[in-house]
């Protein structure tokens, strides 16, 4: 579960259940983000274990099949039966090819862009230049290669692409005006926006060790991949500098957004192997609640706090259906927050650093931070008043 992603908190509880079908009498578990550390009691016998953790990664479908194990009803269960469940779940391929997912992340990459403010020819852009880095990164994470230096080469490629298309359609008449939005866009699935929101859940249940190293590993990734970035515009000589955004007919904009929105957040569920059935519910609580984050700052509310309302939305709607679909909650938040994460503003910052433009970073730098803070404050909040338990150390 830990390496498919899933939150510390979970994880140390349903490793408590399946103890207690195990015949033990306490479990005491220490987690970190390459090992497990857990003391197991049983009259006067004890055993402590320590085990490695391989690469983190993201695989929702693997912590809904061992959840669903683990909260069988079933009063006893053997080791045994227990190890060759997982083995089963273990061995289980991905739901979707790499074609699947590689189209998905094109649908997330124009949705990005056109919710920041990209005209359709920087859309079209960011969804050809996302989906070759994603395939891309796919192909090396199978061979095990660095998750950062994967993360670096599939910036520059995906960032270079898109420059380079930019160029020809200039070149043909076309033109791309404002590289900013699809430049970005086109490098937003190298975001780790699943690990910061399980970190920042943990947090809030004192799994303190396991929150900040994902914390430090997200960051990692965010720098990583930003450096690619400027690569790009240093060989390109880019701005990343916003433009107005365009002019649109009202209703056609909320349309849209709320069409980039759904497609958006199902792309993102795919490439965390989502089952297919809970694609089109994930696909609703983002439009609803990025749609109500978006109206209301465009109505004049802060970003963070409708960003906070937004997160909340989701959170609470959740609450209410993933018992119908059998679905941890995470599996529903966070893809359905998806679009809300900064991520557009967090490579900005970073490439502002870089060439030296500090206030300017330090304004999207601290906004990010807001945001972030809002994101979990909201899916806390949810938290808060459907499950009574949180309420308590």
């Amino acid at each position: 579960m830990l390496r498919a992603g899933n939150t510390a908190f979970r994880v140390r509880d349903w490793m408590r259940v399946v103890a207690g079908r195990m015949g033990l009498d306490a479990l005491t578990v220490r987690l970190a983000l390459d090992s497990i550390v857990a003391s197991a009691h049983r009259g006067r016998e004890h055993a402590t274990m320590v085990h490695e953790i391989d690469s983190p990664g993201v695989n929702v479908w693997r912590i809904s099949a061992l959840e669903e194990i683990a909260s069988t009803n079933q009063s006893e269960i053997t080791p045994g039966e227990f190890a060759t469940k997982i083995a089963a779940i273990e061995a289980s391929p991905p739901l979707y090819s790499i074609a699947q997912t590689c189209t998905a992340i094109s649908v997330a990459s124009a949705a990005f862009a056109f919710i920041n403010g990209g005209t359709l020819l920087e859309v079209a852009v960011a969804a050809i230049s996302g989906g070759t880095g994603q395939c891309l990164r796919t192909l090396l994470l199978r061979r095990r290669f660095n998750q950062y230096a994967v993360a670096v080469l599939c910036a520059i490629v995906a960032a270079s692409l898109y420059c380079l298309i930019a160029s020809v359609s200039a070149c043909a008449g076309l033109g791309v005006a404002r590289h900013a939005t699809g430049f970005i866009s086109s490098v937003l699935f190298l975001v780790p926006g699943f690990p910061v929101i399980a970190a920042l859940l943990d947090l809030l249940q004192h799994q303190t060790v396991i929150a900040l190293q994902r914390l430090a590993y997200c960051a990692t990734m965010m720098v990583v991949a930003a450096i690619g970035l400027c690569v790009v515009t240093a060989v390109f000589g880019l701005s990343i500098d916003q433009p107005p955004p365009h002019q649109i007919e009202e209703p056609l904009k909320i349309s849209l957004r709320a069409l980039s929105s759904f497609g958006g957040a199902c792309g993102f569920a795919i490439l965390f192997n989502i089952a297919t059935r809970t694609l089109p519910v994930i696909g609703i609580l983002s439009l609803v609640g990025n749609e109500l984050r978006l109206a209301m700052h465009d109505a004049g509310l802060m970003l963070p706090a409708a960003t906070f309302l937004g997160a909340l939305t989701v959170g609470l709607l959740a609450s209410l259906v993933r018992r119908h679909f059998n679905a941890p909650r995470i599996a529903l938040t966070t893809p359905g927050i998806i679009m809300m994460v900064p991520g557009f503003y967090a490579f900005e910052a970073i490439v502002l650093f870089t060439q030296g433009r500090i206030l300017p970073g330090l304004n999207s730098a601290i906004l990010v931070g807001f945001i972030v803070g809002a994101l979990a404050g909201g899916l806390a909040a949810a938290r808060f008043l459907t499950e009574r338990k949180w309420l308590r150390e």
